[in-house]
């Protein structure tokens, strides 16, 4: 498990950080499900580089402050948190939710502090021939069924769960819910900005998301400047967790062909 490194200490927005491993910078964005999700993603890329993988505030009993209502106030409390570390090219690596939180952070970054990034079955921009599922209206077994290549193996009965994990999960979706819906899950204004950014952004689909399908995934690496997508064979809504392996290969691949340490002059 990373060390805790609770409220840590940024004026504007207060954060619970996991921190680990050196090199390069990391900045790893959990989606609705939690920290949980991305916790083996960081355990990886902590072997090679610095990760850096914070709570979003309301996430897991942590706090949220009432002025922070909206995905762009996420986005820039991270920008902030990265300017007054003094870090540098740094990998932005977001799921789902964590993804609109990095593209949102990307079309902010005036300073070129981001040098890459890496979107995983993101949500965040509107793509009229492939809506985003309406994931709050889905029961337990529909959210397993569009969100796994495998639901049978993920599927959790909230009946058969603790109180205090119903209640953590409870918790997380009204968060998500007053930062993301309405407008649901993603800003008009997003897929047109895209453009502007000229941070290499992968962008990671599994073949089988059902949230947000592969076609949508393609729509929103063509909206960067330079985006790139590779689907993910055998996965749903969260590769990192059903297809460890072959993710991580890619998004190692992304993390050493975008720092800008490794260019050397002649």
């Amino acid at each position: 498990m990373l060390p805790d490194h609770p409220s840590a200490g940024y004026s504007d927005l207060p954060l619970t950080l996991s921190e680990a491993g050196t090199g390069r910078p990391v900045l790893i964005l959990h989606g609705g499900g939690g920290p949980a999700t991305v916790a083996g993603l960081a355990g990886h890329l902590s072997r090679t580089a610095h990760a850096i993988t914070p709570v979003h505030p309301g996430w897991d009993g942590t706090h949220r402050p009432e002025w922070l209502t909206g995905i762009d106030d996420l986005a820039l409390g991270y920008l902030h948190h990265l300017h007054d570390r003094g870090l540098d090219d740094v990998l932005v690596v977001g799921s789902s939710l964590g993804g609109w939180i990095a593209a949102e952070m990307a079309v902010r970054d005036t300073a070129g502090v981001i040098t890459g990034l890496v979107l995983i079955d993101a949500v965040g921009v509107n793509v009229e021939a492939e809506p985003i599922t309406d994931f709050f209206a889905l029961d337990a077994r529909g959210a397993a069924e569009h969100s796994w290549h495998d639901p049978d193996r993920f599927h959790v009965d909230p009946a058969g769960l603790p109180s205090g994990e119903l209640a953590r999960r409870q918790g997380n979706m009204a968060t998500m819910r007053t930062l993301a819906g309405d407008p649901y899950m993603h800003d008009p204004k997003l897929l047109r900005r895209l453009g502007r950014v000229h941070a290499p952004a992968l962008l990671l689909w599994g073949e089988s998301d059902r949230i947000v399908t592969p076609a949508y995934g393609a729509a929103y690496a063509a909206a960067f400047a330079d985006g790139s997508l590779d689907i993910i064979p055998g996965a749903g809504h969260l590769p990192q967790i059903e297809q460890p392996d072959a993710t991580t290969a890619l998004i190692d691949a992304h993390l050493h062909r975008t720092s800008t340490r490794h260019i050397s002059v002649k």
